[in-house]
């Protein structure tokens, strides 16, 4: 069933921050599409973790329901230790340079969970075959600790995503391994020399790093190329939006917002947080590629 925000004015809004069954998310880009075309937002963005798999029937989808979608990416990386997310919009999905971030990422996150779910299995009825079994794309699917969590549900042992989260799969649990990333400098170099436009997401998010990004760390990422900050998001508090928005009101950046929608996945809901129109604008002015 297709959760709807709340009623809103969301006819000129954009939720730039949403996964589908390509990564980690539990709809295909075309009921993402359609759901936010339902939910009265003007566009939406595909941003599924370190692939570009699911952008033609996300293009497909948006011809098919008169809705814009901007075509993007969701790169895990790191800092000195602290886990970055960096959202990356309309490059050039062909260019050398972020198509070897990706293959380089998606393989070490695949011979991470399997280490990870090779481990569990010692101590839980947990098989590789079925973690597959959770993974809605074959091949083309970025592989991570959702799937995980959603074999360890499949076998009873938890009743939801979000509470296998709190457990087994838990960045506390002695199961767990860090994602193998690249530096964030080198995500921010990867997107600009494919023509596109580079966003630190939720970097107030204090539950995936006891240790922010700091204002120092995001300063040397902008002199390096850094677009924009996600300032609305749920994860970060109302602090932390404050420090965000006086460090992108001081450099010129691009303030965006999202909802980090993944279907039945988590909580959130779509179009929760959003993106005004203007800053739509100049994403696809930066970008080397157009809407679709």
């Amino acid at each position: 069933m297709f959760h709807v925000a709340e009623c809103r004015e969301l006819s000129q809004a954009w939720d730039l921050h949403c996964h589908t069954v390509y990564s980690d998310g539990t709809y295909t880009p075309e009921q993402m599409v359609r759901l936010a075309k339902d939910s009265g937002l003007a566009g939406v963005a595909i941003t599924d973790h370190d692939t570009t798999a699911g952008w033609k029937d996300a293009a497909a989808a948006a011809v098919r329901y008169g809705l814009p979608v901007l075509r993007g990416s969701e790169i895990t990386a790191d800092d000195a230790g602290v886990s970055v997310h960096m959202l990356a919009y309309q490059y050039d999905p062909g260019n050398a340079d972020i198509m070897a971030v990706f293959a380089r990422t998606r393989q070490a996150r695949l011979k991470r969970a399997k280490i990870m779910v090779a481990s569990m299995a010692k101590d839980y009825p947990i098989t590789w075959n079925d973690v597959m079994a959770q993974v809605k794309e074959g091949e083309k699917t970025t592989v991570g600790r959702p799937h995980i969590a959603d074999a360890l549900v499949a076998a009873g042992i938890y009743r939801s995503r979000t509470e296998a989260f709190s457990g087994l799969c838990s960045s506390r649990s002695p199961y767990y391994l860090p994602t193998p990333s690249p530096t964030a400098h080198e995500v921010v170099a990867a997107v600009r020399a494919a023509g596109g436009v580079s966003v630190v997401a939720h970097a107030g998010d204090r539950k995936r790093n006891r240790t922010l990004l700091s204002d120092a760390q995001i300063e040397v990422l902008i002199g390096e190329g850094l677009n924009g900050l996600e300032v609305w998001h749920r994860d970060n508090d109302d602090e932390q939006r404050r420090r965000l928005l006086g460090i992108a009101e001081k450099h010129h950046l691009l303030v965006t917002g999202g909802s980090d929608w993944h279907g039945a996945g988590k909580p959130n809901v779509l179009g929760e947080n959003t993106t005004d129109e203007g800053t739509v604008e100049r994403i696809r002015e930066m970008g080397s590629i157009p809407l679709c």
